[in-house]
């Protein structure tokens, strides 16, 4: 047999050279696997280095907007002190960010996907998916931002005003206004569209002459600071308003200017007549910090990507936090604030030669746009092949015949188009911000989660980072999204909670792994070491049930009631399989849960799944019970179908599994996957032949079982005539007037007549296990009745009756108590007293001698009650369970000590039950019930 794991898969694919040769069946498919991943070899080839497929990407992405045309804006509106303390806040930020991308690229083999395809293998298909659309609009709107910055470049350049005079020093004829600026928009982000259509490898190769061009430029800018004399500065928009200035003055390295620049000045803003604030300067800067995705994007085309991502972000980082802060000084030193203030573009007119900043400024923008409309195209199309929202984004996942995702590209520049309609880079770039804050934060959620999960497959190569910078970074983003706009924060974590839970519900299964449940089950064997059984205490007693089921194609009525009942305890499926592992090549029954576990899926109920394989279901019960649950939480109560001969009914027979792909899988769910049927046997009198009809186990086995049961010191339940309990139907009756729900409790032992104690360990435990299930929310509507057997002409009927009225009430139960004569009854009993004799003295003395303490709770003549008797008791219960009830609660004696008597006991029960409708016969073994606060 193979074995599959993600290690052997792996390897499958790196094509081993013994692999080649693999016969069979297992041989074609490594021959296959091998072939695919030559062709994606072929067709994809890595051969990115470190500085070319993460530096330049990040500095292209980091140097935009910010560095030429909103650098004067920051320091002009903050001041000196406040843009150093900006830039670090803001890279103290990334850093943790950084940090946390490193440790998780370097945790494993990283694919095509970039900060998607990390978040999502880290955190699970919810958080993946909902974090992958944030990202998706976060570059959305952040080609817009760029677009938007190269429209006010431009009309700096070439733009004429409302007087139709020149808003600056060269040439200008293109006109301005709002929708102007809207037409340019559209047409730069038409040319991205092109290129991303037609083009987008071109666009890759240009990156490096762009990341040239950016480079010059920054080195003029800084020789300018130096080089360039003082000089005024004509101001854009002034010449129809001469009660403004109409220059500022660029007066170069002066001590004075950099202690009037020192201070923050607020005022209003000239592009979008709104006064600035330090949240709407700071979203603003940070937009130049939001490119320490770049490299990671291209995770798909680098050669090792564990290596170069973590060296080349690092960086990046680096370089572009000295550049900013370098500029920041020696724009304080140069600029007067006016010019700061009404001038974005002054870099421009202060340069040495102010063509070459103008190139800069339109590559940089241009470059850092069509990076943002593939980044948003190729994340969408990651997400549409995931198949994360199923059949919405299905149109996404088509491509061209050389691989691009055109529609995806044109979904992309669509939701582009519709962001340029707020006309102003000041005005998106809070959004922005917004949206990129959170994808960072969800990155050091991821890689908090994977060193709070302590996952031993956790052991990035990178290690400097802790759980605290995680935590820190996660911190530093809430708090600035909501220090910027806590409405549009609102919004924008509330839209990502909801596309978390859209995926948790409707979203298919993933072979990625969930950091969900590495995460609950670190807490919950915490939890489990600190419950000590040796604590517990019957005020806290509840139900813990294992119940076993044979075939669950008839047992569906009976496994949602049970999970009515358990009253937020345990509840466990049990199912013993015949068999020697001996005889076997493998263990048979790790095969099945997978069946079993949709099944507790597809009924919607709260239960665990154990199977196991013995030669007979008594050594397979007993088995169970040991293992079965761990530390504190362990069941309490066994509750086993009735033994009887009638056939079953198939209640899954036209139900189906939702579609699935296993998680050994390494495919994900496609729309191809298939819909399977529940893999259960065929029900016994279902089938052909003596085979399909046998039973599994004899009477005596049965009986062996209970027994067991109550010499383990648990509870024992057995449950007839519900394979026709439908619940919904059930559960309707509730609003029908006098037809409404019920639930009967019979708390004497009716093979017992002679004991009339209604107060024992057993009766109790009836009363229990009824207040419970009337205490789950499906049943609240359900009355209890209580019938308490009486001889019609005894004298204490009557304070019988008040005595138990009395012990209701100390037990907080409610329950309508109803007393029934039975003189006929008990004497068709009486008549078999005079035959017991030595039989029945010599059996109490065996029983007395095995369990002393519970001899009083369990009947000593079970073989010596007569047809009768049975089929009387029978009749009244029939009699007084108008109208008919749910089901109904009754006294289970233990089995005799004489094993040949078995036959005779189940036959007395099944008298005793027959024809009264869903029925448990409970006994109880231990205390369950207490009047103490």
């Amino acid at each position: 047999m193979t074995e599959k794991t993600p290690l052997l898969h792996y390897r499958l694919l790196s094509g081993t050279h013994d692999s080649e040769h693999a016969p069979g069946p297992a041989g074609l498919t490594v021959k296959k696997a091998q072939a695919t991943s030559q062709r994606r070899a072929s067709e994809q080839p890595r051969k990115l280095s470190t500085f070319f497929g993460v530096v330049i990407p990040t500095l292209l992405s980091m140097f935009s907007v910010v560095v030429f045309l909103r650098i004067g804006f920051v320091v002009g509106y903050a001041g000196l002190y406040q843009s150093i303390v900006m830039f670090l806040v803001a890279y103290l930020i990334i850093s943790m960010t950084v940090l946390s991308v490193c440790a998780i690229s370097t945790n494993g083999a990283l694919d095509a996907g970039g900060a998607y395809y990390m978040i999502s293998r880290a955190l699970g298909p919810e958080f993946g998916g909902s974090i992958g659309i944030m990202f998706f609009f976060a570059n959305v709107c952040g080609c817009a931002l760029y677009v938007l910055g190269l429209v006010e470049a431009i009309i700096a350049t070439f733009g004429i005003d409302e007087a139709g005079t020149g808003m600056g020093n060269t040439c200008h004829v293109l006109p301005v206004g709002y929708w102007w600026s809207l037409l340019y928009a559209t047409g730069i982000l038409m040319l991205c569209l092109l290129v991303c259509l037609v083009g987008a490898h071109i666009y890759a190769k240009a990156t490096f002459l762009i990341f040239l061009i950016v480079m010059v430029v920054l080195a003029t800018i800084f020789v300018s600071f130096f080089a360039v004399g003082p000089r005024a500065v004509s101001l854009p928009g002034m010449s129809a308003n001469r009660s403004k200035p109409l220059s500022a003055n660029f007066t170069g390295l002066k001590l004075e200017t950099l202690i009037a620049n020192l201070w923050a000045d607020y005022t209003v803003d000239y592009t979008t007549g709104s006064v600035m604030t330090f949240a709407k300067v700071f979203a603003v800067m940070f937009n130049g910090c939001t490119g320490i995705m770049a490299g990671s994007n291209m995770s798909g085309d680098l050669i090792n990507p564990s290596y170069s991502i973590p060296r080349g972000t690092l960086t990046a980082v680096v370089f572009t936090f000295v550049t900013y802060n370098l500029l920041a000084l020696l724009v304080s030193c140069s600029c007067d604030r006016l010019l700061l203030q009404r001038d974005y573009s002054f870099m421009r007119d202060i340069n040495i030669w102010s063509p070459i900043v103008t190139t800069g400024i339109y590559a940089s923008t241009l470059s850092a746009a069509m990076s943002n409309l593939i980044g948003a195209s190729r994340i969408l199309f990651a997400i549409a092949k995931d198949n994360l929202f199923g059949g919405v984004l299905s149109p996404a996942r088509r491509t061209s015949r050389g691989g691009n995702p055109w529609v995806s590209v044109l979904i992309a520049w669509s939701l582009v188009q519709l962001v340029l309609f707020s006309g102003k880079l000041n005005t998106i770039a809070s959004i922005v911000t917004i949206f990129f804050l959170l994808v960072y934060a969800a990155v050091d959620l991821a890689c908090l989660a994977l060193e709070w999960a302590s996952a031993p497959n956790f052991r990035p190569t990178f290690r400097y980072f802790t759980w605290h910078t995680c935590a820190l970074g996660i911190v530093g983003c809430l708090v600035m999204i909501f220090l910027i706009n806590a409405i549009y924060a609102s919004i924008s974590v509330v839209f990502m909670m909801l596309l978390l839970m859209l995926i948790h519900h409707l979203g298919p299964s993933s072979s990625w792994g969930y950091i969900t449940q590495a995460l609950i089950f670190h807490q919950v064997r915490k939890y489990l070491l600190m419950l000590d059984v040796r604590k517990d205490h019957v005020k806290f007693w509840r139900p813990q049930v294992l119940l076993m089921v044979a075939n669950p194609r008839g047992s569906t009525g009976l496994i949602t009631f049970i999970n009515d009942m358990k009253k937020s305890g345990l509840f466990v499926l049990g199912h013993v399989k015949l068999g020697e592992l001996d005889a076997m090549p493998s263990d048979p029954v790790q095969s099945h849960y997978d069946s079993w576990l949709t099944l507790v899926d597809v009924l919607n109920i709260k239960a665990f799944v154990n199977l196991t394989l013995a030669d007979s279901v008594r050594h397979g019960v007993q088995h169970l019970l040991f293992i079965s649950g761990l530390g504190g939480m362990r069941p309490n109560v066994l509750v086993l179908g009735f033994y009887d001969d009638s056939c079953p009914q198939d209640k899954l027979q036209d139900k189906k599994f939702p579609s699935c792909v296993s998680p050994l899988s390494p495919l994900s769910p496609t729309k191809e996957s298939k819909r399977c049927v529940f893999h259960f046997p065929t029900l016994r009198g279902n089938g052909v032949g003596d085979k399909d009809s046998a039973k599994d186990l004899l009477v005596e086995e049965y009986v062996s079982v209970i027994a067991d049961t109550v010499k383990m010191l648990k509870s024992v339940a057995l449950a007839r005539h519900f394979a026709d309990f439908e619940r919904a139907e059930v559960l309707s009756r509730s609003g029908r007037g006098q037809m409404g729900l019920f639930v009967d409790v019979w708390p004497l032992n009716l093979l017992r007549p002679d004991s009339c104690g209604y107060v024992d360990t057993c009766s109790l435990y009836l009363l229990q296990l009824a207040c419970v299930l009337h205490m789950s929310r499906a049943w609240r509507q359900a009355r209890l009745r209580l019938f308490l057997c009486v001889e019609a002409g005894c004298c204490l009927r009557e304070e019988e009756e008040d005595k138990l009225r009395r012990m209701l009430k100390e037990l907080r139960m409610t329950a309508d108590v109803f007393t029934v004569p039975w003189d006929t009854v008990v004497a068709l009993h009486g008549q078999r007293q005079a035959a017991i004799g030595r039989e029945r003295h010599e059996e109490e003395r065996m029983e007395k001698d095995q369990e002393p303490e519970l001899a009083q709770n369990f009947p000593s003549n079970t073989t010596l009650l007569s047809d009768e008797y049975l089929c009387a008791v029978n009749l009244l219960i029939r009699e007084h369970g108008d109208p008919p009830p749910a089901v109904r609660f009754l006294y289970l004696p233990r089995p005799p000590a004489d094993t040949r008597r078995y036959s005779a006991y189940l036959h007395q029960l099944d008298l005793l039950t027959r024809n009264l409708g869903p029925t448990l016969l409970i006994h109880g073994v231990t205390p369950v019930i207490t009047t103490d606060l």
